[in-house]
């Protein structure tokens, strides 16, 4: 299972950077010739069959993941599940769902609609996690969904890919802090995602994160190109809870702030 899991995130890197053109000068920033290792990775769905969180759960839980935290985000109408790896080298994951029904009818009917053109077979197979769209929505119905939700929004755009990876900052060879990492980003040229502050977190809840803001891609949708957000990069330093044991799990309160990550400029 370990060997499926290694080979799964390596074909979800190689769709994330046609996403995400920064990753790599992030690694080239960062790792200098040195193995950049993940954190985690994070990815969107929706609460309706057979697309939603329980759905995709089995999906890492067929490569041996387990779930390890709950997590509620009131104001974005989301909730999400953490999952970890008896295998140290994997990364994290981290699923949030949005929950439709707390959104206008107008919202939930075109969600329907693009969960309704998914095939529930693909489903049962890890690559749908880095499928993409498996529908068609107008320019206009992205800017309708943005005007309610960037998340739901994000998702008709961009579909199942991951949202974004996370360099462990506890593994960069050279930096001790998140503050280096991100003073060197900057430096380099990326933008910070400043919500909330630059760093979310702290020692006392035994996590710090930070985040670039999304890339701009072009997307074609079905009646015009445009250029949006698309993913990003995180940074996470980890803290301990006891000797020798770093916290494993996620802060909601910095989540829900690293989720703007994607909004628009």
């Amino acid at each position: 299972m370990s060997e499926q899991a290694h080979a799964f995130f390596a074909q979800l890197w190689q769709d994330y950077i046609r996403r995400t053109p920064s990753a790599d000068k992030v690694h080239q920033v960062l790792g200098q010739g040195h193995v950049i290792i993940n954190d985690h990775v994070a990815f969107r769905t929706f609460n309706i069959a057979p697309v939603n969180l329980e759905a995709l759960s089995k999906l890492f839980e067929g490569m041996g993941y387990f779930a390890n935290g709950d997590y509620h985000f009131e104001q974005k109408k989301l909730r999400a599940k953490h999952f970890e790896h008896a295998d140290p080298t994997l990364p994290k994951v981290f699923v949030s769902e949005l929950l439709v029904e707390a959104f206008s009818l107008s919202l939930q009917s075109c969600v329907r609609e693009m969960v309704a053109t998914i095939d529930p077979e693909a489903v049962k197979h890890p690559s749908f996690l880095y499928s993409g769209t498996h529908w068609n929505v107008s320019f206009e119905q992205y800017q309708a969904l943005l005007a309610e939700s960037e998340y739901a929004a994000w998702m008709s755009a961009f579909g199942y890919c991951a949202n974004h990876f996370t360099v462990s900052v506890n593994e960069l060879p050279g930096y001790t802090t998140l503050e280096s990492v991100n003073a060197r980003l900057k430096e380099a040229g990326f933008t910070l995602n400043t919500s909330g502050g630059e760093i979310k977190g702290s020692p006392e809840v035994f996590l710090e994160q930070s985040s670039t803001m999304a890339d701009e891609i072009e997307v074609e949708f079905n009646d015009r190109a445009a250029r949006i957000p698309s993913c990003f990069y995180e940074f996470a330093k980890r803290y301990e809870i006891s000797e020798g044991r770093l916290y494993t799990g996620f802060v909601a309160a910095s989540a829900d702030k690293i989720f703007e990550s994607t909004n628009a400029r």
